[in-house]
């Protein structure tokens, strides 16, 4: 093993770190502002609704994600409406077809993973949030919402980190992010083990920041959940979490059969 040729095989590779991170970022981008909504949508009530989400994230959570990255970048192509819509200027890019089925990939994953947080969520939290008078876009986004996302971050963590580790992918579509490089190094040097070895310290790195940035996001709304509690419980009356703590303590007390009304919290 040479040593001298992983050190230089990192200093080249490092190279790709910046189209790596681009990739990976603008995927996790797209797939959170998608996975909200359609996890809402997965949660409901609704058969129908919930019945064609699952069918979007059971067909991409249960095919390999380079199938789907095959799929965009070689099969759209051959679509005659595709080539003659606006969209391809940009679907006959490989960074963007590498994004798309990124972004469509994670989104899958993360609709499931928000879902089961919002499933989570205690009903009698939302039951006195209805009390209150609180509309339903107010409940998802002041209450419903923020709890699950705490619940499921370390599985949200978990979706990110692979994500990482799968925009090596996007190298077979001639993107030359870290594994891309590493790919036509070893094409030059004939030395896999070394330039490989460097690759996988880079993706290493990438991951233990990754690992860390939400380590420490969970322990700082932790930190937060529990000063919010304590202020709420010793604060005055004139917080504005107080009524809502009133109307969970009076929901929790609450005999079957007894339903308070909104007067009387």
């Amino acid at each position: 093993m040479d040593i001298n040729l992983i050190v230089e095989s990192i200093s080249v590779l490092a190279h790709g770190i910046f189209l790596t991170l681009s990739v990976t970022l603008l995927s996790l981008v797209v797939s959170f502002i998608l996975s909200v909504p359609l996890s809402l949508l997965r949660a409901s009530p609704n058969r129908a609704l919930s019945g064609s989400v699952l069918a979007y994230t059971y067909v991409f959570r249960g095919t390999p994600l380079l199938v789907q990255l095959f799929l965009v970048y070689y099969g759209l192509s051959q679509l005659t409406v595709v080539r003659q819509s606006i969209f391809w200027p940009l679907l006959r890019e490989p960074f963007w077809c590498a994004l798309a089925a990124f972004s469509l990939n994670s989104t899958a994953y993360t609709t499931e993973v928000f879902r089961a947080g919002i499933l989570a969520v205690p009903r009698g939290i939302t039951e006195a949030a209805q009390a209150l008078g609180l509309s339903r876009l107010m409940q998802i986004r002041l209450i419903i919402f923020p709890l699950a996302f705490r619940m499921v971050l370390p599985s949200y963590a978990n979706e990110v980190i692979g994500m990482v580790k799968a925009s090596s992918l996007a190298s077979t579509v001639t993107l030359l992010e870290i594994t891309g490089l590493a790919r036509r190094m070893v094409s030059e040097t004939f030395a896999p083990y070394e330039v490989f070895l460097a690759a996988g310290l880079l993706y290493l790195l990438l991951n233990f920041i990754v690992s860390a940035f939400f380590r420490t996001l969970e322990m700082h709304l932790a930190h937060s959940s529990t000063s919010n509690s304590r202020n709420i419980k010793e604060g005055p009356k004139s917080s504005k979490l107080w009524p809502l703590r009133q109307a969970i303590d009076k929901r929790a007390h609450t005999k079957p059969g007894d339903q308070p009304s909104i007067r009387s919290l």
